[in-house]
């Protein structure tokens, strides 16, 4: 009896609910779900590969020639406040700061690839200690700039580049700690979240270079003053943005219902688009031209 009662109510709940998915189903989407996840992630990630090598090659193919041949005021074409002729500390500081650039665009990558993380452990390990070191000293050389040079923007795009660079230097010991203590999950995530805030320089240029070129002009701020609220809110987007992204994609990934696997990876796919679009647009108005 008990056995034919219990046939009879799966019966009825297939009948009163035909929409209900089964066991099978429900590991399908589950599927499904985790594979929209790795792909959006990979398209983004493709994406930020390829903008951050030619951002790399515009810090060296620019920056270190010009400085290497001798021309360090050659700065001055794309720095409001770049090479002044008698502000030895200033720009020591300066050229520290875009020297570690490289380190950082390009050291973060490499940290990302899980291949080389499984194949070469103790490159990873070094290669980890010269970006986080590279990011303490690029956001302590951002907080001398702003608080020493006078240069483009307003309040309240200093503030938030300083909130930035507090965040790096934060993100940096908790990883560094993380790390010493072994708790290698906690360790990845926030590395993982310093490698965004580290690079919000670069989301900055694809962020603003994207809008300009959506808008076909400069909407929302003034180019002569570079200030203006669009410009305020980018301050604080650039890094708040890609780590709200990270959130995501971190609790998806620990969410077994496939309607958060598939709604998280939407916006990881929406965001790859708009990455690729402000690589493009960045590419081809702020680092190109210099290159050639």
């Amino acid at each position: 009896m008990q056995a034919m009662a219990g046939t009879s109510e799966g019966a009825l709940a297939s009948d009163v609910l035909p929409g209900t998915p089964g066991p099978e189903q429900s590991a399908a989407w589950e599927r499904r779900g985790r594979a929209a996840l790795r792909m959006a992630a990979s398209g983004w990630f493709a994406a930020a590969v390829l903008g951050q090598l030619m951002f790399a090659s515009y810090i060296v193919g620019f920056y270190w020639r010009a400085a290497a041949l001798g021309h360090p005021e050659r700065w001055n074409d794309v720095l409001a406040t770049g090479y002044v002729a008698g502000d030895r500390v200033g720009n020591l500081v300066l050229a520290s700061h875009l020297l570690v650039a490289l380190a950082v665009t390009a050291g973060g990558l490499i940290q990302l690839v899980p291949a080389i993380r499984r194949a070469w452990p103790r490159f990873h390990r070094w290669n980890g200690r010269v970006f986080l070191l590279s990011a303490v000293i690029g956001s302590l050389g951002g907080l001398y700039m702003i608080l020493v040079r006078e240069g483009t923007g307003d309040t309240s795009q200093h503030v938030g580049l300083s909130v930035m660079a507090l965040l790096i230097l934060g993100f940096a010991a908790l990883a560094w700690r993380a790390a010493v203590a072994r708790r290698f999950e906690a360790h990845r995530r926030w590395a993982l979240r310093l490698f965004l805030v580290a690079n919000g320089g670069w989301f900055f240029r694809i962020g603003l270079m994207f809008w300009i070129v959506v808008n076909q002009g400069p909407v929302g701020f003034d180019p002569k003053t570079f200030t203006g609220p669009f410009l305020s809110v980018l301050a604080f987007a650039q890094f708040l943005v890609p780590l709200g992204a990270l959130q995501l994609y971190l609790h998806a990934q620990q969410q077994p219902a496939a309607r958060v696997k598939l709604a998280v990876a939407a916006v990881l796919g929406v965001l790859a688009l708009v990455t690729a679009g402000g690589v493009a647009a960045a590419t081809a108005i702020l680092w190109w031209p210099y290159l050639r």
